[in-house]
């Protein structure tokens, strides 16, 4: 993929190169001596000059998660994507692929769509009428006595759009990480039963966050913290991000039931010729990734109170509602688990260095109907749950993080997604800085 014409805004290092020598020496000396096995040390959750720094070098340069292909069902459909200074919008155009477009105006910068979500034919800015094709072409502008003026010196700003499985990624940087093609090859065959582009949209909860978007990911990279998951905890198994010699007594029997429900699972799989085998390789490739197929508790068909389906319409090409979840974790910014029956996707986007949003999005099969296949209450309900208690624990770790007394700590054996993340992160930043 070539790089947009227009598009180039995160040259590398632009950042470390305005700042005094003395400020950039502490900011690298942050990266450069991190205890590994520790988290981080305080700057990284509170410092808003190392929350400009993820933002040039994390979601400047990597590919992100934007959305799912059923929130661009129609040509013209769009949604507005922001996070730190970026506004993007993602536009379903008429050949069927995604246009990504900088969200501001080339006139003085106001932004064109201010919804979150809408259709639109040509874009508009409310400002002056500004108009743009859905490619961003500037094709109108009122210019009054301006005899030099060119359109075609003021098209819109555009980024790079990528869609596969049913899941729209951008990316902001001149040119795009290659690598992520090959982490698409790896999981495109696992989503691909669940037909994404045959969903809807059931419900889409947005929720702010105090807290910095690291800590909200790595919240959601262990369940050391699970017991603090009631509702969860009815179908996911607890022990998950254990092994042998790491189970709790009180967790003996969970462990037991999940190793047979996994190797009932690792059968249906191969039944039915469906991938379902860990790839972990969250810090060894610049597009890191984790992905599985894995048991839930109960019937082991999806996250309610017994296990049991949510939905009565199986998706895509599925022929069992018994096949857990395919869990996804990508990075820097979203988790995904694709049941038989629904599919649940997150995404975190930065605000500034203590906020952050966690988008929570819940997919059906396109001929599902509320109230007769599922109920809207049920469905979500885990989920909302689980959103609510986690939202507390990264506020109380931002908190922790703000506080004089606060210093690393050590990271658990069970916590070792998270030290993947962390180590990914630091990789990224300071081959950025180099």
């Amino acid at each position: 993929m070539t790089a947009p014409a227009n598009a180039p805004l995160s040259s590398r290092g632009k950042l470390a190169a305005s700042l005094p020598v003395e400020q950039l020496a502490e900011i690298s000396a942050l990266f450069e001596f991190r205890r590994t096995g520790y988290s981080l040390d305080a700057p990284f959750y509170t410092d808003p000059t190392v929350f400009k720094l993820d933002m040039e070098a994390i979601f400047g340069q990597h590919w992100v998660f934007a959305a799912s292909t059923a929130e661009l069902p129609e040509p013209g459909d769009y949604v507005t994507v922001d996070y730190g200074p970026y506004s993007l919008i993602v536009l379903r155009n008429d050949e069927g692929g995604v246009n990504v477009l900088h969200n501001v105006c080339r006139h003085r910068g106001a932004r064109v769509l201010t919804d979150a979500t809408g259709s639109t034919g040509n874009l508009v800015c409310g400002y002056h009428s500004w108009t743009y094709s859905p490619e961003g072409n500037l094709i109108h502008a009122s210019a009054p006595g301006e005899t030099k003026f060119d359109k075609n010196c003021f098209a819109l700003k555009k980024a790079h759009g990528l869609e596969v499985a049913g899941l729209i990624f951008v990316c902001l940087a001149a040119e795009a990480p290659t690598d992520f093609y090959e982490t698409a090859k790896i999981f495109e065959p696992y989503l691909a039963p669940h037909e994404l582009g045959k969903t809807k949209i059931a419900y889409q909860q947005n929720i702010i966050e105090e807290g910095n978007w690291k800590l909200v990911m790595e919240n959601n990279r262990e369940c050391y913290h699970c017991d603090g998951h009631p509702e969860l905890a009815c179908s996911l198994f607890p022990t998950w991000g254990l092994t042998e010699g790491l189970i709790p007594t009180h967790l003996e029997e969970v462990w037991e039931r999940n190793k047979l429900a996994q190797s009932d699972l690792e059968a249906r799989c191969e039944r039915y010729g469906l991938p379902h085998q860990v790839v972990e390789e969250l810090d060894t490739r610049v597009a890191g990734i984790r992905i599985s197929r894995e048991a839930l508790d109960g019937d082991g068909e999806s996250f309610s109170a017994d296990g049991r389906r949510l939905s009565k319409k199986l998706l895509g090409d599925l022929r069992d509602f018994r096949l857990g979840r395919c869990s996804m974790h990508l990075q820097p910014n979203c988790w995904f688990h694709f049941m038989s029956d629904h599919v649940i996707t997150f995404a975190v986007f930065p605000i500034n260095e203590h906020q952050s949003l966690v988008r929570t999005t819940w997919l059906v099969a396109d001929d599902a109907v509320e109230g007769v296949d599922y109920d809207l209450d049920k469905l979500t309900y885990t989920w909302k749950q689980t959103n609510i208690q986690d939202k507390a624990f990264v506020e109380l770790c931002q908190q922790g993080a703000a506080s004089p007394a606060y210093e690393p700590g050590p990271y658990m054996k069970s916590e070792y997604q998270v030290e993947a993340f962390i180590n990914w992160y630091v990789q990224r930043v300071q081959e950025h800085l180099a």
